[in-house]
């Protein structure tokens, strides 16, 4: 397996920038998740480590050794796409087998087959060998893919959206037996998505990607609870986190479109330096709740049935801000209500520049 590290990285297309400085580090046999929205740079990372592109400037490690020059072969990495690149005359064995038979390292024809029916079966996609690929469902072609992959032992598997072009259901599948086989074969995984909850499910690590930089590595826990700046704060959680300006006033959160208050538990320190001060104030939609005796009244905008919970939309004057409720709650739209937020949860971040106080500094 591998250790992957890009230092000072950037990538120029001409007069387009698609990645500035970008560090990243991805442990061995870490299943490493890039997330970013369309056009953040995610794909070029990509094509960079698997030596499909060269960086403007910086250098890409495997394993510590420069492989500035060497060539996409040489660096022993499988690429998934989203797109699924078989051949469509071919059976899914015929397929399976193809990069295991190239002209100048053939490989013997049992340890072929043995790839093969250990990929079919990890897969379980066994029942499906003499089909041709042209007769598969998209969830199937995605698992021939992906087993395309797996029979080369790769060093690193690299994958480019993979799932965004199957249902959900299919997807939700999928996200756990990709997660399932990385943890068997304890391979690196680098896997790119714009989907956030699929970032959060399957990562040991998320780096978060905007306009070429990395705003943000850490657990999805860290990513989740403690977010770097407003744009991984609105980005990661759905419903995103609520991000409403105010300011600190005697310890106590005044918000600046209404002037509404809530209580807030920072400690000394933080009010100290604050005091007064232009800020965004971030609390999660799950620790929003509603209750007769509580500060602000808002009015019930929307409501979303979840199942298990339903996510509203409270209007205070201009504002709105969202509230994850269980499901036995009983409202209507316009109807009034009165909410708090849980202190301990909110997430200071500087009105200017969007960081958070805990980051800043």
């Amino acid at each position: 397996m591998a250790h992957i590290q890009l230092k000072n990285i950037s990538k120029s297309f001409g007069n387009h920038t698609a990645l500035t400085g970008l560090d990243l580090d991805i442990a061995d046999g870490e299943f490493f998740v890039l997330l970013g929205e369309t056009g953040a740079g995610k794909t070029t990372t990509l094509r960079l480590i698997a030596g499909l592109e060269k960086p403007s400037e910086g250098q890409v490690f495997i394993d510590g050794v420069d492989v500035a020059d060497w060539g996409a072969a040489e660096r022993d990495v499988a690429l998934v796409l989203q797109q699924y690149s078989l051949y469509p005359r071919y059976t899914v064995r015929e397929n399976l087998e193809f990069p295991l038979k190239p002209k100048i390292r053939r490989l013997p024809d049992a340890e072929i087959k043995d790839r093969v029916d250990r990929a079919a079966r990890t897969l379980r996609i066994e029942h499906l060998l003499d089909r041709k690929t042209d007769r598969l469902s998209g969830g199937e072609m995605q698992r021939v893919s992906i087993g395309r992959a797996i029979v080369r032992k790769p060093r690193v598997f690299l994958m480019d959206e993979p799932l965004s072009a199957l249902d959900a259901k299919l997807r939700e599948a999928l996200r756990t037996e990709l997660k399932n086989l990385q943890m068997q074969l304890g391979a690196t995984f680098l896997f790119v998505t714009h989907d956030q909850i699929e970032a959060m499910s399957m990562g040991d690590k998320v780096g978060v990607l905007n306009h070429g930089r990395i705003i943000q590595t850490g657990t999805p826990h860290e990513i989740y609870n403690n977010p770097r700046d407003t744009y991984v704060a609105s980005f990661v959680g759905s419903p995103p986190m609520n991000l409403i300006d105010g300011k600190l006033v005697n310890g106590r959160a005044v918000m600046a479109p209404l002037n509404f208050e809530l209580p807030f538990s920072g400690g000394a320190k933080a009010s100290a330096a604050t005091e007064g001060r232009p800020l965004v104030f971030g609390i999660r939609p799950e620790d929003v709740y509603l209750e007769s005796g509580a500060p602000v009244e808002a009015r019930v905008h929307d409501v979303e049935n979840h199942g298990v919970e339903k996510i509203l939309t409270l209007r205070v004057g201009d504002t709105t801000l969202r509230a994850t409720v269980p499901a036995r709650t009983d409202v209507a739209i316009e109807q009034p209500v009165r909410f708090a937020w849980n202190p301990d949860k909110v997430v200071l971040f500087d009105k200017g520049s969007g960081v958070s106080l805990r980051h800043a500094g």
